[in-house]
């Protein structure tokens, strides 16, 4: 679980055995945190910088009618806002949606370690940058595509973000949401993402069993949703090598 922050800087930056060192370090002093808790809500005076070590969290926020919308997920390696110590309060709410091993990193952590290495402060650039580029497509996916396509490019965004810090095996990996969550991401209702999912499975594009989602097509499934990587910026990456879309199915170390 240690290595899922070095993972994902280094898929934006190169960095030193000292930085990994300094990475690890920081990532030593763990809480587990169960599923549906929030980590802090709207209104909360930030003072660490939250990391996600290992399970699904997100961004959201409740409207006054009770209804909730999902801004962004949270997967192993991924920050909870990088610089939100700067904010006199939250604006939303951060919450697990499975068990989550989390970090607090104080503000001075955080500084000190951007200024002692060069290659970690711009891997923390590439991840505030990131984190607004994705938030983006999710605007456009939301305002944009047409439902069933919404959910197929979460899919495989999902993929390519997991598959960073190590969490695919032949395309397979863990998928603890609920098709209500997926709603909030996708502004969609239950039954609108129950009918999607059972179709995309009708059509062997992805195979969902406890827990587990497979994608048996990648190239089928992201030609079916328009789906093209360069908002994720995943340059030490083999696809983001790559100068076509494809990806080969084989095995990745999980």
């Amino acid at each position: 679980m240690q290595q899922a922050l070095t993972r994902k800087l280094e898929s934006f930056e190169p960095l030193s055995d000292q930085a990994r060192w300094a990475l690890n370090r920081v990532a030593l002093k763990v809480r587990q945190v169960d599923a549906r808790q929030d980590l802090i809500q709207e209104g909360d005076k930030p003072e660490n910088v939250l990391l996600i070590l290992d399970g699904f969290a997100c961004r959201y926020k409740v409207l006054p009618d009770g209804q909730r919308q999902i801004m962004a997920l949270l997967v192993p390696g991924d920050f909870c806002d990088l610089n939100v110590f700067i904010l006199d309060e939250m604006d939303h709410a951060i919450g697990t949606i499975s068990t989550c091993q989390v970090v607090d990193i104080p503000r001075q952590v955080i500084d000190e370690i951007a200024s002692e290495h060069a290659d970690i402060a711009r891997a923390f650039w590439w991840c505030s940058l990131v984190d607004g580029a994705v938030l983006r497509e999710w605007l456009v996916n939301i305002g944009g595509r047409l439902p069933p396509q919404r959910i197929a490019h979460l899919l495989c965004e999902l993929l390519m973000r997991l598959e960073a810090v190590g969490r695919v095996t032949d395309n397979s990996y863990a998928f603890p949401l609920t098709q209500t969550q997926i709603a909030d991401m996708t502004g969609l209702s239950d039954v609108h993402v129950n009918r999607t999912l059972r179709d995309l499975r009708a059509q062997g594009l992805i195979h969902l069993k406890r827990r587990v989602l497979t994608i048996l097509d990648v190239e089928r499934l992201q030609a079916f949703c328009d789906f093209t990587p360069n908002y994720l910026h995943l340059r030490n990456t083999r696809w983001g090598e790559r100068r076509d879309l494809s990806w080969p199915g084989h095995a990745q170390e999980g």
